[in-house]
């Protein structure tokens, strides 16, 4: 895999990317196609995009120090670069350029995929992974693109940051790798903020996927109006013109029928729209005779009186919509539906979503819901398995919406046994202050303090008291973090796994194999 420092030969021509009446002359040819000053390298050109924290053309001077053969900058923009030396293009949008010139610049991937894009509040990670195995059953070669890790055939690539959708040098670059590869088919993650800031524009998709719209990131969108908007882009670039593509497929908008905001989404695209649902018996493929395990469930998928059985290797109701969503965008795609639910049957799960931590005399899962609603879902999925309590750890990220410390801190009140509240990226924001506001939703929903819930800042010793507290037939949930590998503070991030964390707990207090050693 190339990186930010070591790109590959250009694989097109940055400047078709451009817009129309944009003059092209004079403009050199590009090494890369960078926004980070700090990244530039003799040759590249540097796309100068404002961000919440800093103005990209505040840097051009440094990024043509640095070797910058041309700069895009934003018409309008107040700033002297035409004194720089090189070549400046003005555009209405920057980072509309940045995706296009980028697009452009690796020759225009996405028009030899079929582009499936999976958008939603909860599950668009393993929806994607379920898409991505069954369409591999499927014989085909498959890319993948999410918040846990990028797939270029049988290559894993993990993503080490904390954006689901990376910026769009990244994206191109990865699409133009998978059609190196042999990929036909590709499948993106695709979030409300990466749609909004145009990451994963020029992607050409092919199917779009909705899975479910609870409140969520609304330190960044503002309103619901404006989350739920964006996450829409996604069907209206359904119906944006391009060449026809190698493989022809109909383009189609996957959409869960048991959520109440599917008839929005139905009605952003003009393209066939293809519902499926666990409980609505009206949707175009639906669920029958749903059976839920401990350890994942049984169904039967229903399309076109064509009854296909099915089963998940993860547990929940939320989990079988999941992988409806998978095999109902096999069936959209003209591909065996019965060998897609089987390569769906054979996933053995998504890293750090409800993944089983063994060792324990009771089950420990680790799990990434990080929103009241995600958590809610999570202890639904594993309530009824149950036989004795459900002891969650969990907190809640700093620097975003405090909606979000009130809406876990109700959902744990009204459906966990016992909760311990910990560290979850507290960033610059005091631990204590964040757990506190988990506390008083706690407490304003009825759950008293040392009966219902603990505080415990350290992440480690939260694990650590809820396995001290946990007996056999309880189940430890330990939320928020799920497959990310750093927490961040006021003094940047440091290492960490709760996955790790968790077996290193349990190797200490019952003697099972700690991470590093052979299960």
């Amino acid at each position: 895999m190339t990186t930010d420092s070591t790109p590959a030969k250009p694989r097109g021509d940055w400047r078709e990317g451009l817009p129309e009446g944009v003059a092209r002359e004079g403009l050199p040819a590009a090494h890369a196609i960078r926004f980070d000053s700090r990244d530039v390298q003799p040759g590249d050109v540097f796309v100068s995009i404002v961000g919440g924290q800093a103005d990209g053309h505040a840097y051009a001077a440094t990024a043509v120090e640095r070797g910058a053969a041309a700069l895009v900058a934003l018409e309008g923009h107040e700033d002297d670069l035409d004194s720089l030396g090189v070549p400046v293009v003005r555009v209405p949008d920057t980072r509309v350029a940045l995706a296009a010139v980028s697009a452009a610049h690796e020759g225009t991937p996405a028009n030899s995929l079929v582009v499936i894009g999976v958008t939603g509040t909860d599950g668009k990670s393993t929806t994607s992974f379920l898409i991505h195995a069954g369409l591999q059953m499927c014989g085909l070669k498959v890319g993948l693109l999410t918040t846990i890790e990028s797939r270029i055939a049988d290559r894993v690539l993990p993503n080490p940051t904390r954006l689901t959708s990376q910026e769009a040098p990244f994206v191109q670059r990865m699409l133009a790798e998978m059609v190196e590869a042999g990929c036909t088919h590709v499948v993106i993650e695709s979030t409300s903020i990466g749609l909004d800031l145009h990451r994963v524009d020029c992607c050409a998709f092919d199917v779009a996927v909705f899975t479910n719209l609870t409140s969520d990131h609304l330190d960044y969108h503002g309103t619901m109006d404006h989350y739920r908007a964006s996450k829409g882009r996604l069907f209206e670039m359904l119906d944006e013109p391009g060449p026809e593509k190698p493989k022809r497929v109909r383009k189609s908008a996957v959409i869960n029928r048991d959520d109440p905001a599917w008839k929005y989404f139905a009605g952003r695209t003009s393209s066939r729209v293809v519902t499926y649902a666990v409980d609505d018996v009206e949707a175009d493929v639906h669920v029958e005779d749903l059976m839920l395990w401990p350890d994942g469930a049984t169904f039967a998928v229903v399309a076109n009186d064509e009854y296909v059985e099915g089963s998940i290797m993860l547990p929940g109701a939320y989990n079988v919509a999941n992988a409806t969503a998978a095999i109902t965008v096999a069936a959209v795609l003209r591909l065996p539906v019965e060998i897609a639910a089987a390569g769906v049957a054979q996933c053995p799960g998504v890293p750090g979503r409800m993944e089983r931590i063994p060792g324990a005399p009771f089950e420990v899962i680790v799990d990434y819901a990080h929103t009241g609603a995600a958590l809610a879902k999570a202890v639904e999925a594993v309530r009824e398995v149950v036989d004795g309590r459900i002891i969650a750890v969990f907190g809640c990220a700093g620097e975003r919406a405090r909606e979000r410390r009130s809406g876990l801190g109700t959902v744990a009140a009204q459906r966990i046994d016992l909760s311990i509240l910990t560290d979850e990226d507290p960033r610059s924001e005091p631990s204590e202050a964040i757990i506190d506001e988990i506390a008083q939703a706690m407490i304003a929903a009825g759950a008293a303090e040392g009966e219902r819930f603990e505080r415990v800042p350290d992440r480690s010793a939260a694990i650590a008291r809820a396995l001290e507290l946990a007996q056999p037939g309880d189940l430890v949930l330990i939320a928020g973090k799920g497959h990310e590998s750093t927490i961040e503070y006021a003094d940047g991030p440091r290492p960490w796994d709760d996955r790790a964390a968790a077996r290193e707990a349990i190797a200490a207090r019952f003697g099972a194999p700690s991470a590093g050693s052979a299960e």
